[in-house]
């Protein structure tokens, strides 16, 4: 096995940094496109909607583009693995994504087919926001490969084996913390019955997201019981990786029930922002767990230990590792004032004068 080196495990680390900015981030956009049909009682209310994600939603973007690129950068191996056996989830991903921004923008300029527009976007949300925790429960699990590091099934077989019972339950889990992340800034952003609406909901949503991180939780230790090369039914319900450090997961897993709860206490008694402060910490207690849960592997094999792609394995050199850094640490701070300004901007409630801009 590759020795580890402190650049390895710093860039493992920020690789979900940037996947926790992305989930926060984004994540409440996702969230309000899923629930505009549900929350946009009529035209004023839905027009709210869109402009509590309208001046933020791009730049929210850039934070999956960022991942994306470090991921590759930093982790090659990693990269090709997951972007060529989730090929087809990927896609879907960014065809979504795709949709949700040209119904964000045509929405406006044509009305006439703003019943198009509007299911564009909820679709366009709904579906990258369950399909990415399916994923990550997939990568949880683990996936067959071969020696050259690719997935060891063939389309469409491939395509059903990921959606076995842990990772549908991750992708729900998921869905609902996007969910939870948009009611809790329609919240922030809106007054009247809109806000009042996004209160119910968010007291709801936390409810069932905290019910599915204990199944979640049941089917992870369940399946790590089963020896994942062992038939059927190690391939439906093994867990091929626990990780080597199960104090920092636990730990993590702690931060995350506590969050869940805090939401709970605060959702009818304290300041929406806050509120939302707590729902943002359990993207940070959900990343984090899935980073112990799965190192020192990156993606885990269910076909054998030799053929998962390690954090060493699949880091590229010490020097571009510390170049990288270099890098980000100029770069960063440049990305945090941006959105610090942009959001500044845009701080507040939304108006009636709001609408027309």
């Amino acid at each position: 096995m590759d020795a580890l080196s402190f650049w390895n495990v710093l860039w493992f680390v920020l690789i979900f940094v940037l996947i926790i900015g992305y989930f926060i981030l984004d994540g409440f956009d996702l969230g309000i496109g899923t629930l505009y049909p549900f929350l946009g009682k009529s035209e004023e209310d839905k027009a709210h909607l869109r402009h509590a994600v309208g001046p933020v939603w791009d730049g929210n973007e850039v934070w999956l583009l960022t991942g994306g690129g470090a991921l590759f950068a930093a982790f090659a191996p990693a990269y090709a693995t997951t972007f060529s056996g989730f090929y087809l989830a990927i896609m879907l991903v960014l065809f979504s994504l795709i949709v949700r921004a040209v119904s964000i923008e045509y929405r406006h300029h044509d009305p006439e087919h703003k019943g198009i527009w509007d299911a564009l976007f909820f679709i366009g949300s709904a579906l990258p926001a369950l399909l990415f925790g399916v994923a990550i429960g997939d990568v949880l699990m683990g996936i067959p490969m071969d020696a050259q590091g690719n997935m060891a099934l063939a389309f469409p077989l491939s395509f059903v084996f990921l959606l076995r019972p842990f990772a549908l339950v991750c992708g729900l889990l998921g869905l609902a913390q996007f969910i939870l992340l948009g009611a809790c800034w329609t919240a922030v952003k809106t007054t009247g019955n809109l806000h009042e609406r996004a209160v119910a909901v968010r007291g709801k949503i936390i409810i069932v997201e905290i019910v599915l991180f204990i199944v979640a939780t049941v089917l992870w230790f369940a399946g790590s019981a089963i020896d994942p090369a062992a038939g059927v039914l190690g391939a439906v319900c093994g867990i091929a990786n626990q990780g080597t450090m199960p104090i920092l997961a636990a730990v993590f897993a702690i931060v995350t029930l506590a969050a869940m709860v805090l939401v709970v206490m605060w959702s009818k008694q304290s300041s929406d922002l806050k509120v939302f402060f707590a729902a943002a910490a359990i993207c940070v207690g959900l990343c984090m767990l899935t980073a112990f849960s799965l190192f020192p592997n990156f993606i885990p094999a269910t076909n054998g230990a030799e053929m998962s792609i390690t954090v060493a394995g699949a880091a590229s050199e010490d020097f571009t590792l510390m170049w990288m850094t270099g890098i980000t640490i100029v770069g960063l701070p440049l990305v945090l004032l941006y959105h610090f300004l942009c959001y500044k901007s845009f701080a507040g409630k939304i108006t009636a004068e709001d609408l027309h801009y």
